[in-house]
């Protein structure tokens, strides 16, 4: 289905999570698809308000996906928060997530609950944000760079060596960055473009956020991102602009998931139900999260990138997150991008 209705990081550190043979009501394994500065806010948020222990691994949307689908036999983990829509929706597809339906899907956003309704509640949507890219202004104008404005300009060989994107295998962001290309260009273009653009590429990351991180260091010039990402790091003080490209951008709806056969199914429900409140959505951006929330009543950060603002695709949820295309796409990047990486 294709939502047209329209209104993080440090590379994943992995830590095992607390292992018991028999899981204590109190406990909820978590795993946060974000910026590790929002899981550890929601982390603490939420076990001041609830006599629940919560253990919880940061890891990239692809590595989370991988993850719950190793461990379907024996599930580990409880909830799957944040990160990309496609792989909650891979494993809704796959019925690797269990169908829940909370009281509080009425207050959120059509594209949040329709990310619910095409997932048959296996997952639901708790933010939605663009892409772009982020770039340090002070480095291309030391280097005399125009600004890149469009996905044809980050072709351009003055920009050599001077671009980062994640790799799509691992980060949720690429792999949105790969399917919006696709549909912008079509297949074949796409590849064409992404091997020309792998001239400019310094580096392709673990985490989908570290690009512009990098550039904020001044370790790059630019990263290809959410652009609420490059506006975090703005917001830190880095010379940082955000960019949504002038041919038209995909967007993620960040999505939640439980677990099928989760321990602590319960606790999950109760998490699920909690992370979809006005109260909590609208503490984002005290952890410089500035994605567009789920929940009609939460607070829209200032900073936050307004979608009427954008020139949006109509990006294709269904069929992106749909596991034969994104194996198929995520092959043919290994064997045409991945195989000549710089």
């Amino acid at each position: 289905m294709s939502l047209k209705t329209l209104a993080v990081a440090m590379l994943a550190t992995v830590a095992p999570f607390a292992a018991s043979s028999a899981q204590a009501a109190g406990d909820l394994n978590v795993i946060c698809s974000a910026d590790v500065v929002i899981c550890e806010q929601l982390q603490g948020d939420f076990e001041a308000k609830h006599d629940i222990k919560v253990n919880m691994v940061r890891l990239s949307s692809g590595e989370s996906y991988a993850k719950i689908r190793a461990e379907s036999r024996n599930p580990k983990t409880d909830i799957w928060w944040g990160g990309t829509g496609d792989p909650h929706l891979q494993a809704a597809s796959e019925g690797l997530t269990a169908q829940y339906k909370s009281d509080l899907l009425g207050d959120l956003h059509a594209w949040a609950q329709i990310q619910a309704a095409s997932s048959g509640h296996r997952t639901v949507g708790i933010y939605a944000g663009a892409l772009g890219w982020g770039y340090n202004t002070e480095i291309l104008k030391e280097k005399g760079i125009a600004e890149p404005s469009c996905w044809a300009d980050l072709l351009k060989p003055e920009l050599k060596g001077e671009v980062q994107v994640a790799n799509p295998n691992s980060s949720g962001t690429a792999y949105t960055a790969l399917a919006s290309l696709v549909q912008i260009m079509g297949e074949d273009e796409a590849f064409a473009y992404l091997k020309e653009l792998n001239a400019n590429v310094s580096q392709y990351t673990k985490s989908g956020s570290a690009p512009v991180k990098a550039a904020a260091r001044g370790e790059t010039g630019l990263g290809i991102v959410f652009m609420h990402d490059a506006i975090a790091q703005a917001a830190s003080g880095f010379p940082i602009k955000p960019i949504a490209p002038c041919e038209g951008t995909g967007y993620e709806i960040g999505s939640m998931s439980i677990v099928k056969g989760a321990k602590n199914m319960d606790n999950a429900k109760i998490w699920y139900d909690w992370a979809l409140t006005p109260e909590v959505q609208s503490r984002m951006k005290e952890a410089k999260s500035f994605q567009l929330p789920s929940n009609k009543a939460a607070e829209v950060p200032p900073e936050a990138p307004k979608f009427e603002d954008i020139k949006l695709i109509d990006y294709d949820f269904a069929t992106y997150g749909n596991p034969e295309t994104r194996k198929n796409l995520l092959e043919r990047w290994d064997r045409e991008i991945g195989a000549i990486a710089n």
